[in-house]
């Protein structure tokens, strides 16, 4: 502001008042100054604390999940010819694995074409796998033999019209078609070959193609579309590599796998077969101390740091008479309080030989910090590595090997829960009638009047399933073609559902759902005009599956196709059991219990949930600093009202002062008039 002088005075009146108010503004400044900061700094303060905790509470959540302990590691001494991996629930252990043989997939080839927009024809390809016997070129002649179709792999139809009839229209239609075969166009130099692969190997993944020719009728012979059958009729492609089965054996014993990766011949491990060998591959299995150490140990490090930054964030400095910006406050104090009770408690409910961290060599020292004594927890991972759960997690233990713990929640209480089963989880099916079960000498056959039929499963309708036509000399060859093709079914496949077919003892087709539980179901929608004469299938519903029944803890317990989850508002709410087998009847108990990171866990949850104390603390502390922005503007405020009353009551004073300083001249000028006694006025 520009200082101006008083008209009448010649007072500095705007620097006075400019002077005036500034005294007035700055205590009040000063104390709003310094309170911001304070607020500023502990919001600050709190912020980094939370972060602190955020980190804590990932590492103690690592250690409150049981899957972390149940890892399991694995190796092998020649990882080139084998690689080897082990998952949850692996058993430990050594085994000896020599590789004779790797399982490869077959390849065919059709004839050549001149260019890659030759016309190969028009009409329908279907795919099948199974088992088949080929006879190559070598020894020769090749032939096409017999063909065993693989029940557990979905066969596929795919339309060749006036789109897609070239030869890079074929190629491109069935590698759409995604149907377990790659095509591939190659230049043997002689001209353009379509070269067709199974996308999995093994034996049993062996290709089956059969053709609808539409171009000339003729589904086998070497022309138009019909150049690309390969079955029992025609065998119009020739066979490249055949399709091969892995072999190998673990401790001597002869095994055989459709596939290099071998995961279930070693119950929880995986075998990756890469190279024969000529001397045994020694695979050994441990659980995985490396792994929970790990976590422990970054466990350790997200306390210690807590601690610090806690130690840090509420210190006082005796000679910087200094504090830190959180000294003194409650909340912290009750965090820190907390958080170090949770530490330093046990383990509840859990039967084994550990129940506090102390036990397993994990103490704290003189600082609040943690440290790890590594010769006693070693020794307790190497010695009771399954009981070391117990200390940490929330652990379920039944006693009966087909009940299964899936988890619990954070409102199940610790206790030893009765299992009891009332009625068992049950798949939707259908049966047909009995029919007479085919042989080699009375084939079953499939034609135009009895191949086809539409399905409902587990709600879910199928388009129209079409069974391929020939003869089947077995009810399980039959069954294996049934259920191929319904699981082939778009719609199906898109749901992620499928059905299991068999022939049973009573010469029955049966269809049942994969799914377990009262959403399972198998409806025969509608069949072919002789499907039920030959197949026994006819259109109707079948028995719909039924959810696991039963009670945890004696409360009535929710079932769900095999899960059993205890009652909401009961001690056993939130454990979760699958129940995968066994009887109805009393199954034994479940033992929960409850680890020490589980606790800790809770109490950090507490503390930075959306409500929590931390939250509820910065609120407070941002309304504090609002207020101050608030307390800003009311000083403004009156400090503009005393400027203007000081710069009023200088105003007057300046007018006083000319009135005074005009009253002072006009009197000087007359009495300078006024004659004195003895002077000449001439």
């Amino acid at each position: 502001m520009v200082a101006a002088t008083g008209i009448g005075s010649g007072l500095d009146i705007e620097g006075l008042v400019t002077q005036l108010v500034a005294a007035e503004r700055g205590p009040t400044e000063t104390r709003l100054v310094a309170r911001e900061a304070q607020l500023t700094s502990q919001l600050s303060a709190f912020g980094t604390l939370q972060g602190s905790l955020s980190s804590l509470q990932s590492s103690v959540d690592a250690l409150a999940d049981t899957a972390t302990f149940s890892q399991r590691s694995a190796s092998s001494s020649n990882s080139d010819a084998l690689g080897v991996s082990a998952g949850a629930g692996a058993a430990a252990g050594s085994f000896s694995v020599s590789i004779d043989s790797l399982a490869q997939s077959q390849s065919l080839a059709s004839g050549s074409f001149s260019s890659l927009t030759d016309v190969v024809g028009e009409g329908e390809l279907t795919l099948r796998f199974g088992t088949a016997d080929i006879t190559g070129a070598d020894p020769g002649p090749e032939s096409f033999n017999s063909f065993s179709v693989n029940a557990d792999r979905a066969s596929a139809t795919i339309t060749i019209d006036s789109s897609n009839n070239t030869l890079q229209g074929v190629r491109d239609a069935i590698n759409a078609a995604d149907a377990g075969v790659s095509a591939a166009i190659v230049n043997d130099g002689e001209g353009f070959r379509l070269l067709l692969s199974s996308t999995d190997t093994g034996a049993d993944n062996s290709i089956e193609i059969q053709v609808s020719d539409t171009g000339d009728s003729n589904n086998t012979d070497a022309e138009g579309l019909s150049r690309l059958a390969f079955n029992t009729d025609a065998n119009n492609l020739s066979q490249t590599v055949a399709a091969q089965d892995a072999s190998f054996s673990i401790n001597g014993l002869a095994l055989t796998s459709a596939s290099n990766n071998a995961d279930d011949v070693i119950d929880g491990v995986s075998l990756t077969l890469q190279a024969t060998t000529e001397a045994p591959v020694t695979v050994t299995v441990r659980d995985n101390e490396s792994a929970v150490r790990t976590a422990i140990e970054s466990f350790v490090s997200a306390f210690n740091n807590f601690t610090n930054v806690s130690s840090n964030l509420t210190a006082y400095d005796a000679e910087t008479d200094r504090a830190g910006a959180l000294q003194g406050d409650f909340a912290t104090r009750s965090i820190i309080t907390q958080v170090r009770s949770a530490l330093t408690g046990s383990s509840n409910g859990f039967e084994g030989p550990f129940s506090t961290l102390a036990e397993l060599g994990i103490t704290t020292q003189a600082n609040g910090n943690l440290a790890i004594d590594e010769g006693r927890l070693g020794a307790a991972l190497r010695d009771n590595f399954d009981s070391v759960a117990g200390v940490f997690a929330q652990v379920g233990q039944p006693n009966d090997s087909s009940v299964v713990f899936d988890g619990a929640g954070s409102s199940t209480q610790v206790g030893n829960f009765s299992v009891e089963v009332t009625q068992l989880a049950t798949r939707g099916s259908i049966a047909g009638a009995a029919i007479v079960a085919p042989t080699a000498l009375a084939p079953l056959t499939i034609d135009g009047s009895n191949d086809t039929l539409r399905l409902t499963i587990d709600g879910v309708s199928t388009d129209l399933v079409s069974l391929t036509q020939g003869d089947f000399d077995s009810g399980d060859a039959l069954a294996a073609e049934l259920q191929s093709r319904i699981n082939g079914d778009d719609n199906l496949l898109e749901a992620g559902i499928a059905v299991s077919v068999t022939f049973d003892a009573s010469n029955r087709l049966q269809i049942q759902s994969s799914r377990f539980g009262s959403e399972s179901s198998v409806v025969i929608d509608s069949v072919a005009a002789n499907t039920t004469g030959t197949l026994g299938l006819s259109a109707g519903s079948g028995t719909n599956g039924v959810d696991v029944a039963g009670t945890i803890g004696g409360v009535a317990a929710t079932g769900s196709g095999q899960s059993l989850v205890g009652a909401t508002g009961s001690a056993s709410e939130g454990i979760r059991l699958s129940i995968i087998g066994g009887t109805t009847g009393s199954r034994g108990s479940v033992n929960i219990s409850s680890g020490v990171a589980v606790s800790l866990s809770d109490v950090i949850d507490r503390f930075l949930d959306s409500n929590g104390l931390i939250d509820l603390r910065t609120d407070t502390l941002e309304a504090d600093v609002a207020r101050i922005e608030e307390d800003r503007e009311a000083l403004e405020a009156r400090l503009e009202a005393i400027e203007a009353r000081f710069r009023n009551q200088f105003n007057a004073l300046d007018i006083l002062l000319a009135n005074l300083q005009s009253t002072s001249e006009f009197l000087t000028t007359q009495l300078a008039g006024i004659p004195l006694p003895g002077q000449n006025n001439n």
